[in-house]
């Protein structure tokens, strides 16, 4: 897979898949990090005086056109942010668009509609493919956290551009993850959590081999300690899950992976209780759910990550959309980011709580995919990925 500093971009039609599914407040980008993030591709293309086309998609507007999902915002903060001009598509193939592609001058930037107004995206179709290849000279990839899905201006297009590469963004996601999975510092530790066990059922069992302490928080975990034997009132586990934990925790103890589980919670009668009561797991009220791990879990927990040599995240450890239930991940969070190891944390609710947290610029990387973050890490091969490489 070439990066875009090892193939020919200048003054040349560079189409650059970015990830820029933002979200989006009274019109207006309310967090602009991807953005930000694909800003070393765009500035190196800018510096080679490269004709720039952005793309990318929006939301799920499901191939129709919804106003509320245009990039037109998109475009507006790019402009703020680079402080130069970004020009606006109407739309992202067709006559109109081929027009404006064709006054591009070398150093000017065009962002396209969004590409999911369109069926042919998501469905990888050849002739969408093909119409999006005939605005480019070069294709780069940038978008990493579309890299798990075979869509047209992920995968097709490859078909189309003779020349491809990948972005700075997406080649250093795919340095660290895979320095994770082929030779990770020791030790290395997984912490893990949010709700369901059924979504990381591959990503533990690809990991275990690569690890040497597994902590496990959030709501998962109820469904760790169930399956041990434990009554936690009404907290919410997956119950058809049981079986599948307990071979998890069997296998990590024939690897002989360390296993950190919450020895206390803190429960309450809601998610939306302004306090919560902390309680060992061997007096959970039968009235009350789990939230949020306890005070000694938090102990536990950062005495397990201390002294690492390379750590990945992926899941809040309580419900810390709540101020109440939000002090276990704040506090590992932080212990974590004071760790002189590689630590590394994807997907969208782990990113915000460590935002939340104040230590985002203390991990040594941030993944921007959610979904490929974690096929990645499940050892899957990302069509996106191999697009590149095949080509």
């Amino acid at each position: 897979m070439k990066i875009i500093d090892e193939i020919p971009v200048a003054e040349r039609r560079v189409f650059l898949r970015v990830d820029y599914n933002v979200p989006l407040k009274e019109g207006r980008v309310a967090d602009d990090s991807r953005l930000r993030a694909t800003f070393p591709t765009i500035k190196y293309a800018l510096s080679q005086r490269a004709k720039i086309i952005l793309a990318s998609h929006l939301g799920r507007p499901k191939g129709k056109r919804v106003p509320e999902l245009s990039l037109a915002p998109v475009a507006q903060r790019l402009a703020e942010l680079l402080e130069q001009e970004v020009k606006f598509a109407p739309d992202c193939v067709g006559e109109e668009v081929g027009e404006l592609v064709s006054t591009l001058k070398p150093g000017e930037i065009l962002l396209l509609e969004n590409l999911r107004f369109h069926e042919g995206e998501t469905k990888n179709d050849p002739e969408f493919a093909k119409a999006l290849a005939r605005l480019a000279d070069v294709y780069v990839n940038d978008a990493f956290g579309v890299c798990h899905r075979a869509h047209a201006s992920v995968v097709g297009i490859t078909e189309y551009v003779e020349t491809c590469g990948a972005g700075y963004l997406l080649a250093r996601e795919v340095k660290y993850l895979s320095s994770f999975l082929e030779n990770p510092q020791k030790p290395a530790a997984l912490v893990i959590g949010g709700a369901k066990v059924s979504t990381k059922i591959g990503l533990l069992m690809n990991l275990l081999p690569r690890i040497d302490k597994l902590i496990i928080g959030g709501a998962m975990a109820n469904t760790f300690l169930i399956a041990e034997g434990f009554s936690l009132g009404t907290s919410f586990y997956e119950e058809e899950h049981l079986e599948e934990a307990r071979k998890i925790l069997s296998a990590a103890q024939e690897k002989g992976v360390k296993v950190y589980l919450p020895v206390d919670l803190v429960v309450a009668n809601s998610k939306e209780a302004e306090k919560g009561e902390n309680v060992s797991i061997f007096e959970v009220p039968e009235n009350m759910a789990a939230f949020d791990i306890g005070k000694e879990t938090r102990k536990l927990f950062t005495r397990a990550l201390s002294g690492l040599g390379t750590m990945v995240w992926n899941g809040p450890l309580g419900l810390f959309e709540n101020p109440a239930f939000a002090k276990g991940t704040i506090k590992v969070a932080r212990k974590v980011a004071a760790e002189n190891a590689i630590t590394m944390a994807g997907g969208g609710d782990t990113l915000r709580a460590l935002k939340e947290a104040g230590v985002s610029r203390a991990f040594s990387y941030l993944s921007t995919g959610g979904g490929a973050f974690l096929e990645f890490l499940e050892g899957k091969v990302l069509p996106g990925i191999a697009a590149l490489e095949k080509k």
